[in-house]
């Protein structure tokens, strides 16, 4: 991975979103859920005031409006404060 976060930031990258609705029909972009959970792929060193408690390979709870969205070498990520995951599962 060539993206490293810096200070508390972590790069994550979320869950693909529901394909199908519980009746099985086919939802357009449009009206798919954003996924509110991914897997940590880099983390940042922490701060003198915040330990880095997530690490790379968890699967992570974040909040539905958290981090910023990136592209990089086509794939989507997200990368937000580690105050912004809600769980680690």
């Amino acid at each position: 991975m060539n993206i490293k976060p810096l200070a508390d930031r972590v790069l994550i990258k979320p869950d693909a979103a529901e394909e199908k609705s519980a009746g099985g029909i086919i939802l357009p972009d449009s009206a798919k859920e954003k996924p509110l959970r991914g897997k940590v792929m880099a983390t940042g060193n922490g701060t003198k005031d915040e330990e880095m408690v997530v690490k790379a390979g968890d699967a992570v709870l974040y909040g539905k409006y958290a981090g910023t969205e990136i592209e990089f070498e086509g794939e989507k990520y997200l990368i937000m404060r580690q105050s912004d995951i809600l769980a680690i599962i």
